[in-house]
């Protein structure tokens, strides 16, 4: 029986206690709506730059893609797929999108598997909320697999979800300084507002093709948060 037990862990990939737990931090969004339609025809960037086949979104540049609204209180869920070096993110929260590193929070998504990757600070790893908060443990796949997401933001409140596990929690009032993390890290010069300031109602972006590394995502599917319940 115990036999049994363990083939049937094994054929399917995931243990009863996985699948349980992978459910309860990535929500079912097959009917939500997708950020962006197939076409790109809701959706802003260079033209030529960002296609999608297949439901396969990628950019041959290194410059984003942006919602055509603003969005406050929201759940994004998606996949994305990496390659050797890849260095990408999920932009939330922007109120330019021309100058967009300051002007948001990023989530980073990154090949953590490649050195220079694996060798930068843990706030730039994949899950971290770039330059502010390192995840709880690195889970990207390697390059080539699938990876799932998930970002709750509501308010100042940001709750990251990477393969079946919360990696990162934040509160954005915590970061009062442009300069220094709470724990007394370095914030990156670049990143020049501290995030108790900045606003809680933007455009949602994806990063292109930056460093000549790809970055491929399926599945972007978004839910507006309009209550407590939607938590």
């Amino acid at each position: 029986m115990v036999a049994l037990s363990l083939l049937a862990i094994m054929s399917t990939g995931l243990s009863a206690k996985d699948k349980k737990k992978d459910k309860s931090v990535h929500p079912d969004s097959e009917k939500w709506e997708s950020l962006f339609k197939e076409d790109l025809s809701n959706a802003t960037f260079p033209k030529g730059v960002w296609t999608c086949q297949k439901g396969v979104y990628t950019a041959s540049e290194d410059q984003a893609i942006w919602s055509a609204k603003q969005y406050e209180n929201f759940k994004i869920d998606l996949e994305f797929k990496t390659a050797d070096g890849t260095n990408s993110g999920v932009m939330i929260y922007c109120t330019n999108q021309e100058n967009w590193i300051p002007n948001s929070v990023e989530i980073q998504i990154a090949d953590d598997f490649a050195k220079k990757w694996a060798e930068s600070p843990k706030t730039w790893q994949c899950a971290a909320i770039f330059g502010h908060l390192a995840p709880t443990k690195s889970l990207v796949k390697k390059p080539g697999e699938w990876n799932r997401m998930t970002i709750t933001c509501k308010g100042k409140k940001i709750k990251v979800a990477l393969n079946g596990e919360v990696v990162n929690e934040m509160d954005m009032d915590l970061w009062t300084s442009a300069t220094k993390n709470p724990d007394g890290s370095e914030i990156p010069s670049w990143l020049s507002t501290p995030f108790n300031q900045l606003k809680t109602k933007g455009y949602i972006g994806l990063q292109g093709k930056h460093a000549g590394a790809p970055i491929f995502f399926r599945n972007v599917k978004i839910k507006e948060l309009k209550d407590d319940k939607n938590k």
